[in-house]
């Protein structure tokens, strides 16, 4: 197999020590990797994020707009999960769903940035 899978996945941003941060306080990442102001953010199960600084203003976008749209986030506890982020003051942008036994609720970072939680029954094929 020549292609074996997504590395990590670059964010944008114009603080992104701050929002870097953010991922460690919230979601429980760390910062595993730190240069010239680019620092990549590690999830408990090894999925990475590269947050650059931005330039230039952002661009308005909804769920729907063309290109990636969000970034979803596996949970053991869905419903604590909902929880601790109404506790830390995330912007939450819907209310629980429940689609076909999967879970979700879409909630956004420091910058705006579009996230879900998900829950799976099972994991898909």
């Amino acid at each position: 197999m020549l292609y074996t899978g997504l590395e990590h996945t670059a964010i944008a941003s114009p603080h992104p020590q701050r929002l870097a941060q953010w991922y460690v306080d919230t979601l429980g990442f760390r910062i595993n990797h730190e240069y010239s102001g680019n620092y990549f953010v590690k999830a408990p199960n090894g999925a990475m994020l590269e947050i650059i600084p931005s330039e230039g203003e952002p661009l308005l976008a909804q769920m729907k707009t063309p290109g990636i749209r969000h970034l979803a986030v596996m949970v053991a506890d869905f419903d604590q999960a909902v929880e601790d982020l109404k506790q830390r003051g995330v912007k939450i942008v819907s209310e629980p769903l429940n689609l076909s036994g999967n879970r979700l609720l879409f909630f956004t970072d420091l910058d705006g940035n579009l996230l879900h939680l998900i829950s799976r029954p099972s994991p898909l094929p």
